[in-house]
């Protein structure tokens, strides 16, 4: 018990010192007056379209807990799940170990909407699937297209990827599908049984998280300048890669993954532009929703004490009167 406790926060305090000396080594002649420089060159429109990329991305991710609810069969206002779901991600995502952290928000949120602990525990599995779902199938895509992405990170990712891989992905995920419309029995895993939702569950996984991705990665491809730029889908690419290598590794905000491997995996870019490009990506999708994030954890606590001890609080005035 004592080992899993402190498992996950030595793999990514590790991961983290690693990147960042590996980091070192690629931005040693990097000054912060050429990272300024490239902050300032970022038009206004541009900035914009990093903005409402944000909104798309946290819009899309509502739909994951709305997916999962409607798997669970439960009913929840759609107001509560866009809160709950903004406060759950933009939690986890700066945390780090965002299954843990987000199951303690959702289960702080949806208990209160008379949901089991069961049901609850359903709901945080089949919204990590959705965001596993949507990223391999961006995966697939951009391989078809792009069958050389991972060539550009040299040695860092040690596996490699072709068209193939992307076909093989893409049937896979066609398999899942089929098994939800043909409604087929459990896939068995060793004690594991993985159940296929219906139809109306799958469809809207195959949309929303695959969504989300393109906002988020939207997000970084409008911060970066023309000069360079390899294109959206390669941006698209090294972002589902890096995002993913930073979710695995538990460590807070991807601390030194995600730029250890947009740095390497543009090396045609200046890197300042790509560190700049990164800097608009953690303000706008990790600190900004953050800070709003714990203001709404603070009204949500005060709530629920005010609701426990309002009975007391009243009585007492009874009392005293």
């Amino acid at each position: 018990m004592t080992l899993k406790k402190y498992l996950w926060p030595v793999i990514g305090g590790l991961t983290i010192a690693l990147s960042a000396w590996l980091l070192y080594k690629e931005l040693r002649g990097l000054s912060l007056d050429d990272l300024w420089e490239s902050l300032a060159a970022i038009t206004p429109i541009h900035w914009i379209l990093a903005g409402l990329s944000t909104l798309v991305a946290y819009a899309a991710l509502a739909g994951y807990d709305r997916i999962a609810l409607m798997h669970v069969g439960r009913k929840v206002d759609w107001w509560f799940i866009t809160i709950c779901s903004f406060t759950t991600y933009a939690l986890s995502h700066n945390v780090g170990a965002s299954v843990v952290s987000g199951a303690v928000v959702r289960y702080r949120a949806y208990s209160s909407k008379g949901l089991t602990p069961a049901e609850i525990g359903v709901l945080i599995a089949v919204c990590s699937f959705t965001f596993i779902l949507g990223s391999w199938l961006l995966i697939g895509v951009v391989l078809l297209i792009e069958p050389d992405l991972t060539k550009r990170f040299g040695d860092v990712v040690p596996v490699e990827a072709s068209t193939g891989t992307g076909l093989l992905v893409l049937f896979l995920i066609a398999l899942y599908v089929a098994g939800s419309f043909l409604k087929l029995r459990p896939l068995k895993i060793g004690k594991l049984n993985i159940f296929y939702p219906a139809p109306k569950v799958v469809l809207p996984q195959l949309i929303i998280a695959p969504i989300e991705l393109i906002g988020a990665a939207g997000i970084i491809y409008f911060a970066l300048p023309e000069v360079g730029n390899p294109g959206y889908l390669v941006v698209l690419g090294i972002f589902l890669i890096s995002f993913t290598a930073a979710l695995i590794s538990h460590a807070p905000g991807g601390l030194g993954i995600l730029e250890l491997l947009f740095v390497m995996g543009m090396p045609d870019m200046n890197p300042a532009d790509v560190i700049a490009a990164l800097l608009v990506f953690r303000l706008f999708y990790l600190l900004i929703p953050f800070a709003m994030a714990l203001v709404v954890i603070v009204i949500f606590e005060r709530s629920r004490f005010r609701a426990a001890h309002l009975p007391d609080m009243e009585r007492g005035k009874q009392e005293r009167t």
